[in-house]
């Protein structure tokens, strides 16, 4: 008989948070900081099938109308979504193929925890110390998992990047958040066999023969469209888009280019000398990142684009240590949603220490003063922490837990479209900058859908987006590997902000309230597929 109890929701939510204690962890539940899960095949498949019987009991309710009201279908219809995105990786096993699916829960696991500090230091030096005694399993799974022949040389060189910092940032960087002598040393002799099988594990990867494909082809690229992100479209509709936004933007940014002292048609130059105006250093950067998100949030308060939450605070600070040989962009870390503090950080994207001082100053290139505006409210007022310290608010669990990239980048590339039309950006430099991260985006959706469809290769790749977008060689190396490790993530930016564009449009339209209204309710239901957030915002 179909399980019509409105406690199935619940039900899966307490399935859920057992089977991936990390993410019950870093999303502040209570009573599972003390394992990193079971990363063995067996227990890697039991979760694949208990997916599936899920899924199933989901699809059994929704077909006979399902309990409660609009909310709750809402709830069941955004757990259906990730669970079939989930499921549809079982043609393309991330566990098989990346190193990161094993050693992401172990960093950010290590890290958050001390940075949030939801409890005593004593307690999270006993939740890190347990932890780290089952590190060495991990690292035997990750060791088994692995196959050559699905491997991507270029996924294995990444995770080993990762795995080279491994030792300091467990035997150094996480004691040193420690402030007890005793606490710090305890951690500290805990860390030491993590960190020496993190030791086999650079070895292990150093001569591992991976002769796998990075590429996902258009059959999934297009499944995980259609099914996980509700677009109802898949990657050739995409790919159209993306090549339409660009062409538009790239005539929007001629003419801005224009405008500026000795201006003319070429925007890519205008862009290249705007990064000569840079911080000196990587601490001078951070800084003046500092001061600019307190700017944006001043601005969005005085022109009432936004409710902002109770206790809400954005620390502006470096990037982790094993965060930066994989990205090399600005990003942000939410507070816990399951907790009650509204505390996030806006990582500032240092660079690793074996750069050369050139790299170094590339990096401070990309991060140029004219483009700190639009960075500082794409990551913080009113992006990315606005929105998930308000959406906190949300009584629902299943939107705390469950969010898709296509809203929340959506959202903050939107918002900044906002801000340019509320007159915040303030000169022609700031706007041409402006435009030109929307143009960047654009050409992410080209270069993701073409590089997983096998259009375009790695090289390509990175000229096309040293070309045709204003970022550095480096930069766009350390883009286009991102990419290739992480398909479909990277047109969520535009293609979210565009849709919302279209509800924020119909929204107002139908007389359903102002702006500030439409900010608050739409962010505040989570970070929805667009189809259910469109129902949201024009049905609730």
């Amino acid at each position: 008989m179909t399980d019509l109890s409105p406690d199935l929701v619940g039900d899966y939510l307490d399935w859920y948070l057992g089977a991936h204690p990390v993410h019950a962890a870093l999303a502040g539940a209570e009573g599972y900081d003390r394992t990193l899960g079971d990363f063995t095949e067996a227990g890697i498949r039991a979760r694949e099938r208990e997916s599936r019987r899920w899924l199933e009991r989901f699809q059994e309710v929704g077909e006979a109308g399902g309990p409660g009201g609009f909310e709750d279908m809402i709830d069941r219809e955004l757990i259906m979504s990730t669970l079939r995105g989930g499921l549809a990786y079982e043609a393309w096993p991330a566990w098989r193929r990346d190193p990161s699916v094993y050693l992401g829960p172990i960093f950010g696991s290590m890290f958050s925890p001390f940075l949030h500090r939801l409890s005593p230091e004593g307690e999270l030096v006993e939740a890190a110390v347990a932890r780290l005694a089952e590190v060495p399993d991990v690292i035997a799974a990750c060791r088994t998992n692995l196959d050559p022949a699905l491997a991507a040389p270029l996924l294995v060189e990444r995770g080993l990047g990762q795995a080279r910092t491994a030792r300091r940032f467990l035997t150094e960087t996480v004691p040193g958040l420690v402030a007890d002598e005793a606490l710090r040393a305890r951690l500290a002799a805990a860390a030491e066999p993590a960190a020496a099988a993190f030791d086999g594990l650079v070895e292990f990867l150093e001569g591992f023969q991976a002769t796998g494909t990075w590429r996902m082809g258009e059959e999934l690229y297009s499944t995980l469209l259609r099914e996980r992100e509700m677009l109802g479209y898949g990657a050739d509709e995409l790919l159209k888009r993306g090549q339409e936004a660009y062409d538009d933007l790239d005539a929007r940014m001629r003419e801005v280019a224009r405008r500026l002292p000795g201006g003319s048609d070429d925007w890519h130059a205008a862009v290249i000398g705007l990064q000569d105006d840079h911080a000196p250093t990587l601490e001078d950067m951070r800084a003046e990142y500092d001061a600019e998100t307190e700017r944006a949030r001043r601005f969005v308060r005085e022109h009432g684009l936004v409710t902002f939450a109770d206790g809400e605070e954005c620390r502006v600070v470096p990037s982790p240590e094993f965060q930066r040989p994989i990205l090399a962009v600005a990003s942000y870390l939410q507070p816990p949603p399951l907790s009650a503090s509204r505390i996030g950080h806006f990582f500032v994207p240092f660079t690793p220490d074996s750069f050369t001082g050139e790299q170094v100053r590339q990096r401070l290139r990309t991060n140029a003063r004219a483009q700190m505006p639009s960075i500082a409210v794409h990551e913080a007022y009113p992006g990315h922490h606005w929105h998930l310290s308000w959406m906190a608010g949300n009584p629902s669990r299943t939107r705390k837990l469950f969010r898709t990239p296509y809203f929340s980048e959506g959202w903050a590339l939107y918002v900044e479209k906002v801000m340019r039309e509320q007159g915040y950006f303030t000169t022609p430099a700031q706007e041409l900058a402006h435009l030109d991260f929307r143009l960047f985006r654009a050409a992410r959706i080209i270069v993701d859908v073409s590089l997983h469809c096998g259009d375009m290769s790695v090289e390509e790749a990175e000229e096309f987006m040293t070309t045709k977008s204003s970022l550095t060689p480096g930069t766009a190396k350390g883009e286009v590997n991102r990419y290739c490790a992480w398909p479909t993530q990277a047109p969520s930016y535009l293609t979210g902000a565009l849709e919302i564009d279209r509800i924020r449009d119909d929204y107002l339209a139908a007389g359903r309230g102002d702006l500030r209204t439409f900010h608050d309710t739409l962010a505040g239901s989570g970070g929805l597929p667009l189809g259910l957030a469109r129902r949201v915002a024009l049905e609730g």
